[in-house]
Formats: C-alpha cells, sequence, structure tokens
C-alpha cells in the first residue's frame, strides 16, 4: 500500500511539474508578444514630412484603381506641387528602424466631422516600400482611395498615428465623389449638382476654385474605377 501511495505521489508531483512547465512557457510567450506589441506602439523620435509647404494646401486627385495623381503631382491654387510624404521611422530610443513592412505604415484623413467622405481600398495607401537602412520610407504613388476630404492627413505606423509631427496639410478629392470605392454612372448626379449649386470642393477636380467644364473631362476619364 506504501508503495502504491509512494507512486501515486511520484506521478502527481511529474504532473504538477509538466503543469507548471506549460503554464510558465505560456506567460512567457504572452510575456513576448506583449513586449512586440509594446514595442510596435513606442514611436517617439519619428517624424512625418511633406515636401510641399504647409500653406500650399496641395490636394491629391484619387482613384479607386490607382489611376489617379501621384504625389508628385498634387494639385494647388498655384498649380501643380510635389507633395511626397517622408517618414523617419525611429524607436522609443531614436534608433532608425530599417526594413520596417510597408503594409504596415498608411495614410489617413484626419477625424474631423463633417469634412470628408474619404475611402480608402484595401492596403490602398500604404508606403511605396518597406524602411531602407536609415528608417526612412515615401509615399509617392498614387493612393487607390475615392471620396473627399478637407481635413488634413495623418501618417499611421502599426495602427498608431504619428503626433510628433502635426498632420499633414493634405486633402483629397476623386471622381468616386460618394466614397463608395467606385466612380460609376451614381456620383454623376452629384456632379451635376455641383456644377449647377454653390461651390464645392469635392467636385473641384482640377483644383482651380471653380466647378466648371474643366472639370468634366477628369470625371469622364475616372468612370469604371473600383477598388482591385
Amino acid at each position: 500500500m506504501a508503495r502504491c501511495g509512494k507512486r501515486r505521489s511520484t506521478n502527481s508531483i511529474a504532473s504538477g511539474l509538466a503543469i507548471s512547465t506549460t503554464i510558465c512557457a505560456i506567460i512567457l510567450v504572452m510575456g513576448m508578444t506583449m513586449a512586440a506589441a509594446a514595442n510596435a506602439q513606442n514611436l517617439y523620435c519619428c517624424t512625418a514630412t511633406m515636401a510641399a509647404p504647409a500653406d500650399a494646401a496641395p490636394v491629391l486627385y484619387n482613384l479607386p484603381n490607382g489611376g489617379g495623381a501621384p504625389l508628385t503631382q498634387a494639385g494647388s491654387a498655384s498649380g501643380i506641387v510635389d507633395a511626397t510624404i517622408t517618414l523617419n521611422l525611429r524607436t522609443d530610443a531614436c534608433v532608425p528602424l530599417a526594413n520596417f513592412t510597408a503594409t504596415d505604415m498608411w495614410l489617413e484623413k484626419e477625424a474631423v466631422a463633417g469634412t470628408d467622405n474619404f475611402v480608402a481600398c484595401s492596403s490602398g495607401t500604404t508606403a511605396d516600400a518597406n524602411t531602407d537602412a536609415n528608417g526612412v520610407t515615401t509615399w509617392t504613388a498614387p493612393l487607390r482611395a475615392g471620396g473627399w476630404s478637407t481635413s488634413r492627413t495623418v501618417v499611421v505606423v502599426a495602427g498608431t498615428a504619428i503626433f510628433e509631427s502635426a498632420p499633414l496639410n493634405l486633402r483629397h478629392n476623386s471622381a468616386d465623389l460618394n466614397g463608395d470605392g467606385v466612380a460609376n454612372l451614381s456620383d454623376i448626379p452629384l456632379f451635376a449638382g455641383d456644377y449647377l449649386g454653390p461651390y464645392a470642393f469635392r467636385s473641384d477636380l482640377m483644383f482651380d476654385g471653380a466647378v466648371n467644364l474643366s472639370d468634366i473631362p477628369r470625371l469622364a476619364a475616372g468612370i469604371g474605377a473600383a477598388c482591385p
């Protein structure tokens, strides 16, 4: 009987050790995951800048299929300007963060009620490439997006907006006036109403301060563009 009791006790100890080891492993993995998540959120020392001066107030013409204007050809009241966005990505110790994944860096509009119906297609506003050895990446290629926005543009990294730099004074519009992810016949009545009514930023597709005949070719060319 004593031997049976001792055997049961040894098994219990072994089971307890196995359970403890498993729990420790789980805690370790959870700790590593939480640390990685925390590091992804530590964006001190990061800066986002736009090539065009803020007072230029550039407007980027987008299409859901990426057929709009590149950031190097944004419009403004004074003509075409380079609105290239450059991000310097740093760790919380201000060390350049190299080879950070492009799809984890994207653009959003600043959350201001009543200023937009801007919509981005899936991965439609991500950076041009992973960060280089100096932790730098850019946005120059046309975005895949629709709708319009008169609020500013924010750079987002791994779900966290870069607020060390002020939001960028870049606005957006598109032949996809209603922001449903496709430029089609449903957008034409909206344009017609804006053409005959008071000034509407969303339909000033050529950025000349008026909704007029010059905007019609851009609207017509955009019809049929949809998110991939």
